[in-house]
Protein backbone atom coordinates (compact mmCIF):
# COMPACT_ATOMS: atom_id res chain seq x y z
CA UNK A 1 0.00 0.00 0.00
CA UNK A 2 1.37 3.22 -0.86
CA UNK A 3 0.51 6.75 0.31
CA UNK A 4 -0.89 7.95 -3.00
CA UNK A 5 -3.65 5.32 -2.97
CA UNK A 6 -4.69 6.43 0.20
CA UNK A 7 -4.70 9.76 -0.83
CA UNK A 8 -6.55 8.63 -4.18
CA UNK A 9 -8.95 6.41 -1.56
CA UNK A 10 -10.10 9.70 0.36
CA UNK A 11 -10.44 11.87 -2.23
CA UNK A 12 -13.05 9.73 -4.36
CA UNK A 13 -14.67 9.07 -0.83
CA UNK A 14 -14.93 12.92 -0.21
CA UNK A 15 -16.01 13.48 -4.16
CA UNK A 16 -18.09 10.77 -4.39
CA UNK A 17 -17.15 10.03 -7.96
CA UNK A 18 -13.83 8.53 -10.39
CA UNK A 19 -14.48 11.33 -12.78
CA UNK A 20 -14.48 14.03 -10.16
CA UNK A 21 -11.15 12.99 -8.56
CA UNK A 22 -9.38 12.21 -11.68
CA UNK A 23 -10.21 16.29 -12.49
CA UNK A 24 -8.83 17.12 -9.59
CA UNK A 25 -5.53 15.38 -10.03
CA UNK A 26 -5.54 15.55 -13.52
CA UNK A 27 -5.20 11.86 -13.87
CA UNK A 28 -6.88 9.69 -16.48
CA UNK A 29 -9.64 7.73 -14.67
CA UNK A 30 -8.41 4.13 -15.76
CA UNK A 31 -5.74 5.12 -13.57
CA UNK A 32 -8.01 6.40 -10.30
CA UNK A 33 -10.12 3.23 -10.99
CA UNK A 34 -7.13 0.78 -10.98
CA UNK A 35 -5.57 2.28 -7.41
CA UNK A 36 -9.40 2.17 -5.94
CA UNK A 37 -9.32 -2.07 -7.44
CA UNK A 38 -5.49 -2.43 -6.11
CA UNK A 39 -6.48 -0.67 -2.56
CA UNK A 40 -9.61 -3.02 -2.29
CA UNK A 41 -7.31 -6.33 -3.27
CA UNK A 42 -5.10 -5.33 -0.40
CA UNK A 43 -7.73 -5.34 2.04
CA UNK A 44 -9.73 -8.06 0.83
CA UNK A 45 -12.87 -6.04 0.61
CA UNK A 46 -15.42 -4.23 -1.59
CA UNK A 47 -14.49 -0.22 0.09
CA UNK A 48 -16.99 1.59 -2.19
CA UNK A 49 -20.67 0.96 -3.48
CA UNK A 50 -21.29 2.07 -7.15
CA UNK A 51 -24.16 3.26 -8.55
CA UNK A 52 -25.18 5.72 -10.85
CA UNK A 53 -25.05 8.51 -9.35
CA UNK A 54 -20.96 7.36 -7.84
CA UNK A 55 -19.68 6.04 -5.12
CA UNK A 56 -20.27 5.62 -1.41
CA UNK A 57 -18.62 4.03 0.95
CA UNK A 58 -19.44 0.15 2.14
CA UNK A 59 -18.62 0.24 6.25
CA UNK A 60 -15.16 -1.22 5.74
CA UNK A 61 -14.20 1.89 3.27
CA UNK A 62 -15.78 4.32 6.36
CA UNK A 63 -13.51 2.54 8.83
CA UNK A 64 -10.54 2.69 6.18
CA UNK A 65 -11.20 5.93 5.79
CA UNK A 66 -10.49 6.57 9.70
CA UNK A 67 -7.50 5.22 9.91
CA UNK A 68 -6.38 6.55 6.66
CA UNK A 69 -6.84 10.28 7.94
CA UNK A 70 -4.80 9.46 10.74
CA UNK A 71 -1.85 8.10 8.55
CA UNK A 72 -2.05 10.59 6.17
CA UNK A 73 -2.27 13.16 9.01
CA UNK A 74 0.72 11.52 10.71
CA UNK A 75 2.74 11.17 7.47
CA UNK A 76 2.33 15.44 7.19
CA UNK A 77 2.81 15.41 10.76
CA UNK A 78 6.59 13.41 10.64
CA UNK A 79 7.56 15.63 7.50
CA UNK A 80 7.81 18.36 8.92
CA UNK A 81 9.11 17.36 12.39
CA UNK A 82 11.74 15.91 10.30
CA UNK A 83 12.54 19.06 8.35
CA UNK A 84 13.46 21.37 11.05
CA UNK A 85 13.10 24.87 9.22
CA UNK A 86 12.74 27.47 11.29
CA UNK A 87 10.87 29.53 8.65
CA UNK A 88 6.95 28.35 8.31
CA UNK A 89 6.26 26.94 5.13
CA UNK A 90 3.91 24.45 3.68
CA UNK A 91 -0.02 23.63 3.44
CA UNK A 92 -1.86 25.35 6.51
CA UNK A 93 -5.56 23.86 6.40
CA UNK A 94 -7.57 26.45 8.94
CA UNK A 95 -11.33 26.58 9.68
CA UNK A 96 -13.39 29.03 10.84
CA UNK A 97 -17.37 30.14 11.70
CA UNK A 98 -18.27 32.48 9.53
CA UNK A 99 -19.04 35.31 11.72
CA UNK A 100 -14.97 36.07 12.95
CA UNK A 101 -14.90 39.62 11.76
CA UNK A 102 -11.14 40.26 13.12
CA UNK A 103 -10.42 36.93 11.28
CA UNK A 104 -9.05 39.33 8.04
CA UNK A 105 -6.66 41.13 10.56
CA UNK A 106 -4.97 38.06 11.64
CA UNK A 107 -4.73 35.91 8.30
CA UNK A 108 -3.35 39.74 6.63
CA UNK A 109 -0.27 39.71 9.79
CA UNK A 110 0.72 35.94 9.24
CA UNK A 111 0.45 35.97 5.62
CA UNK A 112 2.23 39.10 4.55
CA UNK A 113 4.82 37.86 7.18
CA UNK A 114 5.15 34.28 6.37
CA UNK A 115 5.10 34.04 2.35
CA UNK A 116 5.81 30.46 2.14
CA UNK A 117 2.64 29.30 3.75
CA UNK A 118 -0.37 28.36 1.91
CA UNK A 119 -3.43 28.88 3.73
CA UNK A 120 -6.41 27.57 2.95
CA UNK A 121 -9.34 28.46 4.56
CA UNK A 122 -13.07 26.45 5.20
CA UNK A 123 -16.22 28.09 7.07
CA UNK A 124 -18.43 25.53 8.72
CA UNK A 125 -20.66 25.49 12.23
CA UNK A 126 -19.03 24.95 15.42
CA UNK A 127 -19.42 21.13 15.95
CA UNK A 128 -18.74 20.24 12.42
CA UNK A 129 -15.18 22.16 12.79
CA UNK A 130 -14.47 20.58 15.92
CA UNK A 131 -14.84 17.19 14.46
CA UNK A 132 -12.49 18.03 11.00
CA UNK A 133 -9.79 18.83 13.75
CA UNK A 134 -10.22 15.77 15.97
CA UNK A 135 -10.07 14.17 12.27
CA UNK A 136 -6.69 15.63 11.20
CA UNK A 137 -8.63 17.23 8.26
CA UNK A 138 -7.77 21.02 9.67
CA UNK A 139 -4.70 21.85 11.56
CA UNK A 140 -6.65 24.51 13.52
CA UNK A 141 -10.10 26.29 13.66
CA UNK A 142 -11.75 29.51 14.75
CA UNK A 143 -15.23 28.37 16.79
CA UNK A 144 -17.61 29.30 19.84
CA UNK A 145 -15.86 28.02 23.04
CA UNK A 146 -17.93 25.33 24.45
CA UNK A 147 -17.45 21.80 26.70
CA UNK A 148 -14.75 20.58 23.99
CA UNK A 149 -13.18 17.00 23.22
CA UNK A 150 -10.31 16.35 25.73
CA UNK A 151 -7.94 16.01 22.34
CA UNK A 152 -8.24 19.24 21.71
CA UNK A 153 -6.23 22.33 23.11
CA UNK A 154 -7.91 25.92 22.62
CA UNK A 155 -6.39 29.46 22.35
CA UNK A 156 -9.12 32.57 23.52
CA UNK A 157 -9.23 34.87 20.96
CA UNK A 158 -11.38 37.45 21.51
CA UNK A 159 -14.94 37.72 23.19
CA UNK A 160 -18.51 40.02 22.69
CA UNK A 161 -21.82 40.01 22.61
CA UNK A 162 -24.96 38.48 21.05
CA UNK A 163 -27.94 40.29 19.85
CA UNK A 164 -31.14 39.09 18.55
CA UNK A 165 -32.11 41.26 15.45
CA UNK A 166 -35.66 41.53 13.65
CA UNK A 167 -37.30 43.99 11.54
CA UNK A 168 -38.88 47.27 12.82
CA UNK A 169 -42.34 46.44 12.79
CA UNK A 170 -41.21 43.52 16.25
CA UNK A 171 -40.61 46.07 19.54
CA UNK A 172 -40.80 43.21 22.25
CA UNK A 173 -39.56 40.12 23.36
CA UNK A 174 -42.76 38.92 23.66
CA UNK A 175 -43.82 39.50 19.50
CA UNK A 176 -40.24 37.68 18.71
CA UNK A 177 -41.18 34.57 20.21
CA UNK A 178 -43.79 34.03 17.52
CA UNK A 179 -41.52 34.71 15.05
CA UNK A 180 -39.73 31.82 13.01
CA UNK A 181 -36.23 31.65 13.93
CA UNK A 182 -33.00 32.30 10.98
CA UNK A 183 -30.37 30.15 11.72
CA UNK A 184 -26.93 28.38 10.56
CA UNK A 185 -27.03 24.20 10.88
CA UNK A 186 -26.74 22.29 14.34
CA UNK A 187 -23.87 22.28 15.73
CA UNK A 188 -23.88 26.35 15.55
CA UNK A 189 -22.67 28.05 18.63
CA UNK A 190 -25.23 30.77 18.49
CA UNK A 191 -27.94 28.79 17.68
CA UNK A 192 -27.27 26.75 20.79
CA UNK A 193 -27.01 30.04 23.00
CA UNK A 194 -30.61 31.09 21.85
CA UNK A 195 -31.73 27.02 22.25
CA UNK A 196 -30.84 27.33 25.71
CA UNK A 197 -32.37 30.48 26.08
CA UNK A 198 -35.67 28.98 25.06
CA UNK A 199 -35.44 25.92 26.73
CA UNK A 200 -34.73 28.51 30.03
CA UNK A 201 -37.86 29.71 29.69
CA UNK A 202 -39.95 26.63 28.41
CA UNK A 203 -40.85 27.62 24.87
CA UNK A 204 -40.36 26.21 22.11
CA UNK A 205 -39.62 28.59 18.55
CA UNK A 206 -42.14 28.14 16.21
CA UNK A 207 -39.88 27.55 13.56
CA UNK A 208 -36.68 27.26 12.34
CA UNK A 209 -35.31 28.20 9.28
CA UNK A 210 -31.73 26.96 8.11
CA UNK A 211 -29.49 28.99 5.94
CA UNK A 212 -26.40 28.26 4.57
CA UNK A 213 -24.35 32.22 4.73
CA UNK A 214 -24.46 35.11 7.04
CA UNK A 215 -25.16 37.02 4.19
CA UNK A 216 -28.37 35.33 3.57
CA UNK A 217 -29.45 35.12 7.20
CA UNK A 218 -29.42 38.93 7.28
CA UNK A 219 -31.13 39.77 4.64
CA UNK A 220 -33.99 37.78 5.40
CA UNK A 221 -34.20 39.05 8.86
CA UNK A 222 -34.29 42.44 7.33
CA UNK A 223 -37.70 41.07 4.85
CA UNK A 224 -38.82 40.44 7.77
CA UNK A 225 -38.72 36.29 7.59
CA UNK A 226 -37.84 35.89 11.31
CA UNK A 227 -35.35 36.69 13.90
CA UNK A 228 -31.34 35.67 14.16
CA UNK A 229 -28.88 35.57 16.91
CA UNK A 230 -25.73 36.92 15.69
CA UNK A 231 -22.62 39.03 16.72
CA UNK A 232 -23.23 42.47 17.53
CA UNK A 233 -20.10 43.24 15.95
CA UNK A 234 -21.08 41.72 12.33
CA UNK A 235 -24.18 43.69 12.68
CA UNK A 236 -22.95 46.59 14.30
CA UNK A 237 -23.40 48.81 10.76
CA UNK A 238 -27.30 48.09 10.95
CA UNK A 239 -28.20 49.37 14.25
CA UNK A 240 -29.15 52.44 13.35
CA UNK A 241 -31.07 51.71 9.97
CA UNK A 242 -34.65 52.22 10.80
CA UNK A 243 -35.70 48.61 9.00
CA UNK A 244 -33.81 47.45 11.98
CA UNK A 245 -34.52 46.68 15.75
CA UNK A 246 -31.83 44.96 18.45
CA UNK A 247 -33.04 43.15 21.60
CA UNK A 248 -30.74 42.20 24.26
CA UNK A 249 -30.72 39.19 26.18
CA UNK A 250 -29.63 38.02 29.47
CA UNK A 251 -25.19 38.07 29.80
CA UNK A 252 -25.37 34.39 30.05
CA UNK A 253 -26.70 33.45 26.52
CA UNK A 254 -25.13 36.68 24.62
CA UNK A 255 -21.51 36.63 26.24
CA UNK A 256 -19.46 34.62 23.99
CA UNK A 257 -15.83 33.67 23.06
CA UNK A 258 -14.28 32.84 20.25
CA UNK A 259 -11.33 30.49 20.65
CA UNK A 260 -8.95 28.71 17.79
CA UNK A 261 -8.51 24.97 18.46
CA UNK A 262 -6.02 22.23 17.15
CA UNK A 263 -5.24 18.92 18.96
CA UNK A 264 -3.36 19.13 21.80
CA UNK A 265 -0.91 15.73 20.77
CA UNK A 266 0.05 17.18 17.24
CA UNK A 267 3.82 18.29 16.37
CA UNK A 268 3.50 21.74 17.14
CA UNK A 269 5.54 23.45 13.63
CA UNK A 270 7.03 26.39 13.21
CA UNK A 271 4.02 26.83 10.64
CA UNK A 272 1.36 26.68 13.48
CA UNK A 273 2.73 28.18 16.21
CA UNK A 274 3.47 31.27 14.40
CA UNK A 275 -0.31 31.14 13.51
CA UNK A 276 -1.07 31.09 17.24
CA UNK A 277 1.19 34.07 17.88
CA UNK A 278 -0.32 36.06 15.25
CA UNK A 279 -3.89 35.48 17.25
CA UNK A 280 -1.81 36.00 19.98
CA UNK A 281 -0.85 39.44 18.91
CA UNK A 282 -4.18 40.28 17.09
CA UNK A 283 -6.11 39.28 20.07
CA UNK A 284 -9.15 41.59 20.09
CA UNK A 285 -12.06 42.18 23.30
CA UNK A 286 -15.27 43.57 22.14
CA UNK A 287 -17.97 43.63 24.73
Amino acid sequence: MEFKDLEIFQLVADKGTITAAAKELNYVQSNITSRIRKLEAEMKTPLFNRHRRGMSLTPEGKKLLTYSEKILSLKKEMKQAVQTNEEPSGKLDIGTVETVIYLPNILSSYIKKYKDVDLSLYTGVTRTLEQDVLNHKLDGAFITESDFHPDLVSHEVFQEELVLISDSRITSLEELIEEPVLCFSKGCGYRARLAEWYRDRNLTPKKIMEFGTLETILRSTIMGLGVTFVPKSVVSHLEYDETIKFHSLPEQYSKVKTVFVRRADTYLTPTIEKFIESIESNKQISL
